[in-house]
């Protein structure tokens, strides 16, 4: 592949290279938040009842002989109704391998969309050592099931942390951890009493999970919770039932930024003091937020938007349109191989403990590192809505310590 001049704006990941230590914050790097949060449709998964068809044959022209680069798999929709979502993933993929002027990996994209199972079965048969993706954590299963037992690791941008095992690594953005953070920093702020809106499902679930163990953690009660389905005026009447029990000083809205905003005018409503509302990481990027005077000094915690904004400009300079958000995982995975592959040789299998490096890696989403469980751990920074504007009011770490 010939790989054109590495962009200006890439100079920090050269630069993060040389200042950080090679086992520390290594160059690699991470909201679609939520594939349980159906922000991007499900893809359907064949039915594991069904008896597997017959492994396909490697072909002898599919991908020429290498010695000088690794394999890699890219398993993610290209056709289809998710197929622009796989199309920016991919296209960050060489993205990463220009910036960085990598030559000692061979990227193979195979499309999910025709069939889970019979793309990661081809994926091992035509030799790759590693796979990225499937984007969906339903999808983990078929996929793992051709993996394992070659011996080839995966790395999911799912969110699903359920999926997480040792051999299966979740690289997608989980909202425990950015409830996590905001109820921490809350806390500081002298919050002590909790209630939260929750919608029904795993999301649901998931996130009155972390609320608890964040208050386990931390301190505070929990004196209220409503849950509603999605849809309709559910949360306002939730909000509703809420506001009426009281008690509380802050409220946790696991939902978007605009079912988030329904319920705010409804528990702001003749609160004096105003409640302190917290929100998910699926507020970033909200900018309606800043615009609603009952979102004011509402808090979220999410991955820094600095690096992203030199990254969604190179993107659409190369590809002529802004990436999805989730694009940066595909380009992080990339830098992440790159940095293992230093120590890596070219045929053999790809060095899994390397990626639990309790220093960690840097990547366009910051710092992150893969604890045992197979979950990426990330920094995230606080933001507040704060006079029609959003801000960092405490940033996030710059690494992790060992």
């Amino acid at each position: 592949m010939n790989h054109s001049k590495a962009p200006k704006w890439a100079g920090w990941l050269v630069r993060a290279g040389r200042i950080l230590a090679p086992r520390n914050l290594a160059l690699a790097g991470a909201a679609l938040l939520a594939a349980g949060c159906a922000v991007i449709p499900k893809v359907d998964v064949p039915d594991a009842s069904a008896p597997p068809p017959p492994a396909p044959e490697p072909s002898a022209t599919a991908l020429p002989t290498d010695s000088g680069r690794h394999r890699i798999a890219l398993l993610v929709p290209m056709s289809g109704e998710t197929a622009e979502v796989g199309q920016a993933i991919a296209n960050a993929t060489t993205m990463a391998l220009l910036d960085t002027n990598a030559d000692n990996l061979r990227i193979t994209t195979y499309d999910t969309s025709t069939g889970i199972s019979a793309a990661a079965r081809q994926a091992i048969a035509d030799g790759n050592r590693l796979i990225l993706g499937p984007l969906m954590g339903d999808a983990v299963p078929a996929v793992q099931s051709a993996a394992r037992p070659a011996g080839v690791p995966v790395i999911t941008f799912s969110n699903d942390t359920k999926v997480a095992s040792s051999d299966v690594f979740v690289m997608g953005h989980d909202p425990e951890q950015s409830i996590r953070r905001s109820i921490e920093y809350a806390r500081s702020r002298g919050a002590s009493r909790f209630a939260a809106l929750l919608p029904e499902g795993d999301y649901g679930e998931r996130s009155a999970s972390a609320l608890d163990n964040a208050l386990r953690d931390f301190g505070g009660a929990l004196v209220g919770r409503e849950s509603y389905a999605r849809g309709n005026t559910s949360i306002v009447s939730a909000a509703q039932r809420l506001r009426a029990a009281g008690g509380y000083d802050a409220v946790l809205i696991a939902d978007s930024a605009r079912l988030g905003l329904e319920a705010a005018d409804e528990l702001q409503r003749d609160a004096n003091p105003r409640t302190r509302l917290i929100g998910t990481d699926l507020w970033s990027g909200e900018s309606l937020l800043a615009r609603a005077a009952s979102m004011d000094g509402a808090i979220f915690s999410a991955v820094s938007d600095q690096r992203y904004r030199r990254f969604a400009d190179s993107y659409e300079t190369r590809f002529g349109n802004r990436p999805y958000r989730v694009a940066t995982l595909g380009y992080d995975a990339v830098l992440l191989t790159l940095r293992i592959a230093r120590e890596w040789k070219v045929g053999t299998p790809f060095p899994k403990n390397e990626l639990y490096d309790r220093g960690g890696f840097l990547g366009v989403d910051g710092p992150f590192r893969f604890a045992r469980t197979g979950v990426a751990e990330r920094a995230l920074e606080v933001r507040e809505v704060r006079g029609g504007d959003i801000i960092a009011v405490d940033p996030a770490p710059t690494g992790f310590g060992r």
